[in-house]
Protein backbone atom coordinates (compact mmCIF):
# COMPACT_ATOMS: atom_id res chain seq x y z
CA UNK A 1 0.00 0.00 0.00
CA UNK A 2 1.21 3.64 -1.05
CA UNK A 3 1.96 6.34 1.53
CA UNK A 4 -1.28 8.31 0.08
CA UNK A 5 -3.33 5.45 0.31
CA UNK A 6 -1.97 4.69 3.61
CA UNK A 7 -3.10 8.69 4.81
CA UNK A 8 -6.05 8.85 2.57
CA UNK A 9 -7.44 12.01 0.81
CA UNK A 10 -7.45 15.74 1.05
CA UNK A 11 -9.11 18.55 -0.88
CA UNK A 12 -8.16 22.07 -0.82
CA UNK A 13 -10.41 24.73 -2.26
CA UNK A 14 -8.68 28.25 -3.18
CA UNK A 15 -4.72 27.42 -3.79
CA UNK A 16 -3.36 30.60 -2.90
CA UNK A 17 -0.88 31.98 -0.44
CA UNK A 18 -1.90 29.60 1.93
CA UNK A 19 -3.94 27.12 0.52
CA UNK A 20 -1.39 26.24 -1.64
CA UNK A 21 1.11 25.89 0.99
CA UNK A 22 -1.62 23.62 2.47
CA UNK A 23 -1.55 21.60 -0.68
CA UNK A 24 1.99 21.14 -1.00
CA UNK A 25 2.61 19.97 2.38
CA UNK A 26 -0.23 17.50 2.48
CA UNK A 27 1.30 16.00 -0.55
CA UNK A 28 4.95 15.91 0.60
CA UNK A 29 3.47 14.64 3.73
CA UNK A 30 1.80 11.36 1.72
CA UNK A 31 -2.18 12.73 1.77
CA UNK A 32 -3.66 12.47 -1.81
CA UNK A 33 -4.50 16.13 -2.22
CA UNK A 34 -6.94 17.16 -4.41
CA UNK A 35 -7.18 20.74 -5.27
CA UNK A 36 -9.37 23.63 -7.36
CA UNK A 37 -8.71 26.91 -7.57
CA UNK A 38 -10.39 30.05 -10.49
CA UNK A 39 -6.96 31.07 -11.29
CA UNK A 40 -5.81 28.67 -13.85
CA UNK A 41 -1.94 29.25 -12.84
CA UNK A 42 -2.25 28.64 -9.15
CA UNK A 43 -3.72 25.30 -10.43
CA UNK A 44 -0.40 24.28 -13.25
CA UNK A 45 1.59 25.05 -10.32
CA UNK A 46 -0.11 22.80 -8.05
CA UNK A 47 -0.29 20.36 -10.38
CA UNK A 48 3.98 20.28 -10.40
CA UNK A 49 3.59 19.79 -6.96
CA UNK A 50 1.93 16.55 -7.03
CA UNK A 51 -1.49 17.79 -6.68
CA UNK A 52 -4.40 16.58 -8.27
CA UNK A 53 -6.22 19.49 -9.72
CA UNK A 54 -10.42 18.88 -9.57
CA UNK A 55 -12.51 21.29 -12.19
CA UNK A 56 -14.66 22.19 -9.25
CA UNK A 57 -15.62 22.69 -5.24
CA UNK A 58 -17.89 19.87 -6.34
CA UNK A 59 -15.80 18.05 -7.99
CA UNK A 60 -13.30 17.89 -4.92
CA UNK A 61 -15.92 17.76 -2.58
CA UNK A 62 -16.84 14.34 -4.61
CA UNK A 63 -14.05 12.92 -4.62
CA UNK A 64 -12.78 13.25 -1.29
CA UNK A 65 -14.27 13.15 2.50
CA UNK A 66 -12.69 16.22 3.40
CA UNK A 67 -11.93 19.78 2.23
CA UNK A 68 -9.99 22.35 3.66
CA UNK A 69 -11.05 26.21 2.31
CA UNK A 70 -9.12 28.85 1.83
CA UNK A 71 -10.61 31.22 0.29
CA UNK A 72 -10.25 35.39 0.06
CA UNK A 73 -13.77 36.97 0.20
CA UNK A 74 -17.08 36.03 2.17
CA UNK A 75 -18.92 36.26 -1.72
CA UNK A 76 -16.09 32.77 -2.43
CA UNK A 77 -17.54 30.66 0.62
CA UNK A 78 -20.89 31.59 -0.29
CA UNK A 79 -20.26 30.16 -3.76
CA UNK A 80 -17.73 27.23 -2.54
CA UNK A 81 -20.63 25.85 0.01
CA UNK A 82 -23.31 26.39 -2.81
CA UNK A 83 -21.54 24.39 -4.87
CA UNK A 84 -20.87 21.73 -2.29
CA UNK A 85 -24.61 21.49 -1.01
CA UNK A 86 -25.73 21.32 -4.64
CA UNK A 87 -23.66 17.57 -5.64
CA UNK A 88 -26.15 16.51 -2.70
CA UNK A 89 -23.23 14.11 -1.53
CA UNK A 90 -22.71 12.30 1.97
CA UNK A 91 -21.47 13.56 4.74
CA UNK A 92 -18.52 15.50 4.40
CA UNK A 93 -15.95 17.28 6.69
CA UNK A 94 -15.61 20.89 5.60
CA UNK A 95 -12.35 22.95 7.33
CA UNK A 96 -12.55 26.48 7.14
CA UNK A 97 -9.45 28.09 7.39
CA UNK A 98 -10.21 31.42 6.28
CA UNK A 99 -10.23 34.86 7.96
CA UNK A 100 -13.96 36.14 7.74
CA UNK A 101 -16.94 37.25 9.68
CA UNK A 102 -18.90 35.00 12.62
CA UNK A 103 -21.92 35.89 10.53
CA UNK A 104 -20.27 34.76 6.85
CA UNK A 105 -18.74 30.92 8.59
CA UNK A 106 -22.26 30.47 10.22
CA UNK A 107 -24.30 31.37 7.48
CA UNK A 108 -22.24 28.77 5.72
CA UNK A 109 -22.56 26.42 8.44
CA UNK A 110 -25.80 26.11 8.55
CA UNK A 111 -26.24 25.67 4.67
CA UNK A 112 -23.60 22.98 5.25
CA UNK A 113 -25.30 21.32 8.54
CA UNK A 114 -28.99 21.27 6.33
CA UNK A 115 -27.51 19.46 3.78
CA UNK A 116 -25.66 16.93 6.43
CA UNK A 117 -22.08 17.98 6.51
CA UNK A 118 -20.12 19.19 9.06
CA UNK A 119 -18.40 22.32 8.77
CA UNK A 120 -15.08 23.34 11.07
CA UNK A 121 -14.19 26.98 11.50
CA UNK A 122 -10.31 26.46 11.78
CA UNK A 123 -8.44 29.77 10.53
CA UNK A 124 -4.87 29.69 10.67
CA UNK A 125 -1.95 31.94 12.64
CA UNK A 126 0.89 32.82 10.68
CA UNK A 127 2.06 34.04 7.54
CA UNK A 128 2.62 32.55 4.08
CA UNK A 129 6.26 31.88 4.71
CA UNK A 130 5.41 30.33 7.81
CA UNK A 131 2.50 28.44 5.74
CA UNK A 132 5.60 26.94 3.46
CA UNK A 133 7.28 25.78 6.52
CA UNK A 134 4.88 24.46 8.37
CA UNK A 135 4.76 26.83 11.16
CA UNK A 136 1.07 27.63 11.88
CA UNK A 137 -1.34 27.46 14.50
CA UNK A 138 -4.32 26.16 14.02
CA UNK A 139 -7.62 27.40 16.01
CA UNK A 140 -10.36 24.91 15.12
CA UNK A 141 -13.62 25.14 16.74
CA UNK A 142 -17.10 23.14 16.22
CA UNK A 143 -17.67 19.51 16.38
CA UNK A 144 -15.18 17.71 18.65
CA UNK A 145 -14.92 14.31 17.67
CA UNK A 146 -14.24 15.80 13.66
CA UNK A 147 -11.18 17.94 14.91
CA UNK A 148 -9.50 14.98 16.94
CA UNK A 149 -10.36 12.89 13.47
CA UNK A 150 -8.38 15.69 11.61
CA UNK A 151 -5.28 15.40 14.07
CA UNK A 152 -3.08 13.58 11.30
CA UNK A 153 -4.27 16.00 8.78
CA UNK A 154 -3.72 19.67 10.99
CA UNK A 155 -0.36 17.90 11.94
CA UNK A 156 1.13 17.62 8.09
CA UNK A 157 0.69 21.35 7.56
CA UNK A 158 0.97 22.56 10.79
CA UNK A 159 3.11 22.87 14.16
CA UNK A 160 -0.12 22.57 16.77
CA UNK A 161 -3.57 22.43 16.55
CA UNK A 162 -5.64 23.30 19.44
CA UNK A 163 -9.83 22.65 20.10
CA UNK A 164 -11.26 25.88 21.00
CA UNK A 165 -14.65 24.20 21.72
CA UNK A 166 -17.78 25.54 20.09
CA UNK A 167 -17.69 26.48 16.87
CA UNK A 168 -17.03 30.30 15.85
CA UNK A 169 -14.31 30.21 18.87
CA UNK A 170 -11.63 30.01 16.56
CA UNK A 171 -12.41 32.77 14.48
CA UNK A 172 -12.49 35.07 17.96
CA UNK A 173 -9.07 33.55 18.57
CA UNK A 174 -7.70 34.74 15.43
CA UNK A 175 -9.21 38.49 15.56
CA UNK A 176 -6.67 38.44 18.88
CA UNK A 177 -4.16 37.35 16.70
CA UNK A 178 -4.37 39.52 14.08
CA UNK A 179 -4.99 42.23 16.59
CA UNK A 180 -1.53 41.54 18.04
CA UNK A 181 -0.24 41.40 14.55
CA UNK A 182 -1.48 44.44 13.22
CA UNK A 183 0.23 46.16 16.02
CA UNK A 184 3.01 44.74 15.62
CA UNK A 185 4.04 45.22 12.54
CA UNK A 186 3.33 49.08 12.53
CA UNK A 187 5.52 48.97 16.18
CA UNK A 188 7.95 46.76 14.07
CA UNK A 189 8.37 49.29 11.25
CA UNK A 190 8.65 52.45 13.50
CA UNK A 191 11.36 50.79 15.29
CA UNK A 192 13.34 50.32 12.03
CA UNK A 193 12.28 53.70 10.68
CA UNK A 194 13.57 55.39 13.47
CA UNK A 195 16.55 54.14 13.46
CA UNK A 196 17.32 54.52 10.35
CA UNK A 197 16.47 58.23 10.63
CA UNK A 198 19.18 58.29 13.39
CA UNK A 199 21.54 56.75 11.31
CA UNK A 200 22.04 53.36 12.60
CA UNK A 201 22.16 50.37 9.44
CA UNK A 202 19.35 48.55 8.99
CA UNK A 203 20.56 45.19 9.35
CA UNK A 204 22.57 45.83 12.92
CA UNK A 205 18.87 47.38 13.81
CA UNK A 206 17.68 44.22 12.52
CA UNK A 207 20.33 42.00 14.55
CA UNK A 208 20.26 44.39 17.83
CA UNK A 209 16.15 44.14 18.28
CA UNK A 210 15.37 40.23 17.68
CA UNK A 211 18.44 39.20 19.82
CA UNK A 212 16.75 41.96 22.62
CA UNK A 213 13.62 42.32 24.87
CA UNK A 214 11.99 44.35 22.38
CA UNK A 215 12.01 41.37 19.50
CA UNK A 216 8.80 39.34 18.30
CA UNK A 217 7.57 36.90 16.08
CA UNK A 218 6.43 39.79 13.76
CA UNK A 219 9.59 41.63 13.87
CA UNK A 220 11.56 38.41 13.04
CA UNK A 221 9.38 37.81 10.14
CA UNK A 222 8.61 41.83 8.50
CA UNK A 223 11.90 43.10 9.15
CA UNK A 224 13.97 41.65 7.12
CA UNK A 225 11.90 42.85 4.01
CA UNK A 226 11.97 46.26 5.86
CA UNK A 227 15.59 45.92 5.92
CA UNK A 228 15.90 45.21 2.26
CA UNK A 229 13.17 47.76 1.67
CA UNK A 230 11.50 44.71 -1.02
CA UNK A 231 8.39 43.72 -0.26
CA UNK A 232 6.73 42.14 -3.55
CA UNK A 233 7.31 38.49 -2.56
CA UNK A 234 4.14 39.06 -0.65
CA UNK A 235 3.36 36.48 2.60
CA UNK A 236 0.41 38.50 3.49
CA UNK A 237 -0.35 40.97 0.65
CA UNK A 238 -2.08 43.99 1.70
CA UNK A 239 -5.34 44.12 0.19
CA UNK A 240 -5.78 40.89 1.40
CA UNK A 241 -5.00 42.24 5.14
CA UNK A 242 -7.35 45.20 4.79
CA UNK A 243 -10.09 42.31 5.13
CA UNK A 244 -8.77 41.06 7.83
CA UNK A 245 -8.41 44.39 9.52
CA UNK A 246 -11.96 45.72 8.93
CA UNK A 247 -13.47 42.18 10.33
CA UNK A 248 -11.14 42.77 13.68
CA UNK A 249 -12.47 46.69 13.74
CA UNK A 250 -16.26 45.59 13.22
CA UNK A 251 -15.98 43.14 15.61
CA UNK A 252 -14.91 44.98 18.81
CA UNK A 253 -17.42 47.79 17.98
CA UNK A 254 -19.60 44.94 18.21
CA UNK A 255 -18.79 43.47 21.37
CA UNK A 256 -18.04 46.94 22.49
CA UNK A 257 -14.29 46.42 23.48
CA UNK A 258 -11.85 49.31 23.09
CA UNK A 259 -9.47 48.99 20.76
CA UNK A 260 -7.07 52.28 20.21
CA UNK A 261 -3.61 50.68 20.00
CA UNK A 262 -5.26 48.45 16.66
CA UNK A 263 -6.57 51.59 15.48
CA UNK A 264 -3.73 54.13 15.90
CA UNK A 265 -2.85 51.40 12.88
CA UNK A 266 -5.33 51.88 10.52
CA UNK A 267 -3.82 55.56 8.51
CA UNK A 268 -0.97 53.57 8.05
CA UNK A 269 -2.06 50.34 6.07
CA UNK A 270 -4.62 53.09 4.35
CA UNK A 271 -1.44 55.38 3.36
CA UNK A 272 0.03 51.93 2.26
CA UNK A 273 -2.85 50.79 -0.08
CA UNK A 274 -3.11 53.81 -1.40
CA UNK A 275 0.63 54.78 -2.14
CA UNK A 276 1.03 51.67 -4.25
CA UNK A 277 1.61 48.49 -1.90
CA UNK A 278 -1.81 46.88 -2.23
CA UNK A 279 -0.34 43.57 -3.72
CA UNK A 280 3.00 43.58 -1.61
CA UNK A 281 3.27 42.55 2.00
CA UNK A 282 2.13 44.21 4.97
CA UNK A 283 5.80 45.00 6.03
CA UNK A 284 5.63 48.06 3.26
CA UNK A 285 4.04 49.97 5.84
CA UNK A 286 7.86 50.65 6.88
CA UNK A 287 8.30 52.34 3.24
CA UNK A 288 5.01 54.91 4.10
CA UNK A 289 6.73 55.21 7.22
CA UNK A 290 9.94 56.24 5.82
CA UNK A 291 8.02 58.39 3.24
CA UNK A 292 6.66 60.34 5.74
CA UNK A 293 9.93 60.81 8.11
CA UNK A 294 11.61 62.04 4.84
CA UNK A 295 13.85 59.05 4.94
CA UNK A 296 15.83 58.16 1.40
CA UNK A 297 17.79 55.15 1.64
CA UNK A 298 19.82 53.52 -1.38
CA UNK A 299 18.49 50.11 -3.30
CA UNK A 300 14.80 50.52 -2.56
CA UNK A 301 12.34 51.36 -4.78
CA UNK A 302 10.37 54.33 -4.60
CA UNK A 303 6.29 54.46 -4.95
CA UNK A 304 4.17 56.70 -6.19
CA UNK A 305 2.70 59.10 -3.25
Amino acid sequence: MSAAKAKGAVGIVGLGIMGGAFAKNLAAAGWRVVGFDIDAARCRAMAKLGVEIAKSAAAVAKDVPIIITSLPSPKALDVTVKSIVNARLSRRIVVEASTFTLADKERAERALRKAGHIMLDSPVSGTGAQAQTKDLVIYASGDSKSIAKLKPVYADFSRKAYDLGVFGNGSKMKYVANHLVAINNVASAEAMVLGMKAGLDPQVIFEMVSSGAGNSRVFELRAPMMVAGRYERATMKMSVWQKDMQVIGDYARQIGCPIPMFSATLPVYVAAMKSGHADEDTAAVCAVLEAKAGLKRKGTRAKKR
